[in-house]
């Protein structure tokens, strides 16, 4: 009977899925946008973000499965960075949440708009901005916006095998890797395609809309980009695109990866960056096995007609066979069996920015 956190623009919902019906089980925060909600799974620690437009971030963390919550101090960048020269960098949104091994506890890792990654201590208590990444030479030219004001980092891939290896998502700008900590970074960008720029075959630049890493082959590593759907063997130095246009399978936010199989992945195809509709207004998730070199359409309980829908970049999460699909005009759906078959729990909810599966066993 899997539980879900469904992040909302009216709150943070979480519901379960017990195979015969669906339950609300929880409603936290509501009436109030959300950006991202992350489970720790080192000890199950709920962190929420919220995006309180007028009143700015705010950050939660909960013990309880979303019981009780205890709000922390939203990080911050330091007194005189800049974006750019004149623009005094302020914490607009936070998009990303990343948990390192149990040889950490207690610290953890937040990507933000406009593009900082903060690493925070003490159950978030303590946060500093990683230096290196903020003050990277390719920021001033080539770290912009891509749907919002200014570039913001999305994904957080940590080596489970090693913390001191990192990769993050930037849009735009492109993928970026640390081998130590956080103390330098390198693009890996090769072989990655930004149709919007004059040079397509820019080392920065890119679109990436979501970043996911295999858990148990983490050199094997998939984005669904603005221009297309990337697979890497090699940590993301060298990227190949595995799009298929002619059967729908390009364009998408959206992305993944199976645990255990890192040539296994799912998206959910949409028409083009400027409509962000579902092909042929039918809602369909892709599937692969092999890297890409063929895909699957699933289309059985999703609608087929009158879709004007498509999912967000954290809109798919994956636990065993259970995968669960929210959009961003408010519907949510769940396969038991790998997204071959769906069924609909409610297409009436807020716009859902962001799924996960939690963990009820890691809470005493």
């Amino acid at each position: 009977m899997p539980l879900l956190a469904l992040t909302t623009r009216k709150g943070l919902l979480l519901v379960r899925d017990d195979g015969d019906r669906f339950a609300l089980e929880s409603e936290s925060f509501l009436g109030a946008r959300m950006s991202i909600t992350a489970q720790d799974p080192r000890d199950g620690t709920l962190y929420a973000c919220l995006d309180h437009g007028h009143w700015g971030v705010k950050f939660h963390r909960s013990a309880d499965l979303g019981k009780t919550w205890t709000e922390l101090e939203a990080p911050k960048y330091p007194e005189g960075s800049e974006i750019r020269p004149g623009d005094p960098a302020v914490l607009k949104y936070l998009w990303a949440v990343g948990f390192p091994s149990d040889k950490r506890p207690g610290t953890f890792y937040l990507g933000s708009e406009p593009g900082g990654l903060f690493e925070l201590a003490e159950q978030g208590a303590a946060s500093q901005l990683n230096d290196a990444l903020w003050n990277h030479p390719s920021r001033p030219e080539f770290w912009f916006g891509g749907g919002r004001d200014e570039a913001g980092i999305h994904s957080i891939c940590i080596d489970p095998n090693d913390d001191d290896r990192m990769l993050v998502g930037v849009s735009c700008c492109g993928v970026f890797e640390t081998r130590d900590g956080g103390k330098s970074w390198t693009h890996r960008n090769k072989g990655l395609k930004a149709e919007f720029m004059p040079n397509p075959d820019v080392e920065f630049g890119h679109d990436p809309h979501l970043l996911v890493q295999c858990r148990t082959q983490p050199h094997k590593l998939w984005q669904q980009n603005h221009c297309g759907v990337f697979h890497s063997d090699d940590y993301g130095e060298n990227w190949q695109d595995v799009s298929q246009p002619d059967v729908g399978v390009k364009f998408g936010f959206t992305v993944v990866v199976d645990p255990d199989d890192g040539d296994t992945a799912w998206v959910v195809p949409a028409t083009s960056d400027e409509k962000r509709v579902a092909i042929d207004r039918a809602l369909f998730v892709a599937h692969t096995t092999d890297g890409g070199k063929t895909w699957r359409k699933y289309r059985e309980g999703l609608p087929q007609e009158h879709v004007y829908d498509f999912a967000y970049r954290h809109g798919m999460s994956l636990c065993g066979d259970h995968l669960a699909l929210a959009t961003a005009g408010g519907s949510f759906y769940t396969s038991s069996d790998r997204g071959e078959t769906w069924r609909t729990f409610s297409s009436q909810l807020p716009p859902i920015y962001a799924v996960t599966h939690i963990d009820e066993s890691l809470v005493a």
